[in-house]
């Protein structure tokens, strides 16, 4: 309402301004013209009425021509900016304005752009990864299969190509499996099917489910889990649980340790997961929740960087935060708060 009251003053002291200009110009052109010429034949009547009108209307008409170039000069250039975004040119801005409002109009397109900028570069980015991380494993799938099909090999190479076959179609499969997740995930607004039920007994199935792998590297998992019943959708979150132990499992050295504890902070409940791995440095800190971001930069562990992006992305649509802390060479902690969002006659149950 300001803003719109502030462009309507502008515009009514822009038009009384031209017209007392006009005014002061008419009446300074009549008495120079008395001082020089005989016009006294203009000083009565119908010719005095025409001849102040016809001025009145010239002058006028090229001191809003004048102002008004210079008042729509901003909207011309936003225009022509909008025109060049338009034809996918993201590095554009536009000045501002003594005008309130077109001051407030750049600085929004201006962050409309930058906003644009960065869609725009996760959006190659998520291209040029995704073809790299499905190109990868169908290549390397495509030469042992040409090598088991030319033979010649001992039966210990063709068992080594036929592991090696399984564990990248494995690898497409898992990568299909989070892209589909991730996709359903980023297009929901409201989470259905929520269900009263023990967010421990939950945690603990999904250590469970990961035992071979915390078992093949000879870990020790320390479970301190609360009792705790959550209004939630099970599978939702149980994906969570399940890519951040994952993920612990796969950065922490042999015979390492895990620290799991789940609490009812007040109204939140707070789940931790803590080892003692290699531990992330600030960038990687940094981009750990982007599409496809790997720390390993030497790719020697296995993964496709996309589940700490599905973990933040649940923990966010269930109202919840999480936070990060690591250092290298002492591990990392990853904390997630979550509202209990427990129906309000299930709420001492």
């Amino acid at each position: 309402m300001k803003k719109r009251m502030s462009l309507a003053v502008s515009l009514v002291v822009f038009v009384f301004f031209v017209m007392v200009l006009s005014v002061v110009i008419v009446g300074l052109c009549i008495y120079l013209l008395d001082s020089i010429f005989d016009i006294s034949f203009l000083k009565s009547g119908i010719l005095e009425f025409f001849a102040m009108l016809l001025i009145s209307v010239s002058i006028g008409t090229s001191i809003t021509a004048l102002l008004s170039r210079w008042m729509v000069k901003p909207v011309r250039n936003l225009i022509e900016a909008i025109e060049d975004v338009a034809k996918g040119d993201f590095s554009v801005t536009v000045k501002g304005s003594n005008i309130p409002e077109l001051e407030s109009l750049a600085a929004s397109f201006n962050k409309m752009v930058r906003e644009l900028a960065g869609i725009e570069m996760l959006r190659v980015d998520f291209i040029n990864n995704f073809s790299h991380e499905f190109k990868t494993p169908i290549v390397s799938i495509k030469g042992f299969a040409k090598l088991l099909k030319e033979g010649g090999l001992t039966s210990e190479e063709a068992q080594e190509y036929l592991d090696i076959i399984i564990q990248e179609s494995q690898r497409l499969v898992d990568l299909s499996t989070y892209v589909l997740n991730l996709s359903k995930v980023e297009n929901t607004e409201i989470i259905s099917g929520k269900e009263v039920y023990a967010l421990d007994e939950q945690i603990r199935r999904a250590i469970l489910i990961l035992e071979p792998k915390w078992s093949a590297k000879n870990l020790s998992v320390d479970v301190d889990l609360q009792s705790i019943n959550i209004y939630n959708n099970a599978p939702l979150l149980q994906q969570i649980w399940v890519n951040l132990l994952d993920n612990a499992i796969k950065f922490t050295d042999n015979g390492g340790k895990l620290q799991v504890s789940l609490r009812r902070i007040n109204s939140s409940i707070r789940f931790c997961l803590q080892d003692n791995g290699h531990g992330m440095d600030e960038e990687t800190k940094q981009h750990i929740f982007d599409k496809f971001y790997q720390g390993d930069t030497s790719h020697t562990t296995i993964g496709n960087g996309l589940g700490l992006t599905l973990v933040k992305k649940i923990v966010g649509l269930c109202n919840g935060h999480i936070e990060v802390e690591s250092s290298l060479g002492k591990g990392s902690a990853f904390t997630i708060f979550l509202p209990s969002g427990m129906p309000m006659d299930n709420r001492h149950g």
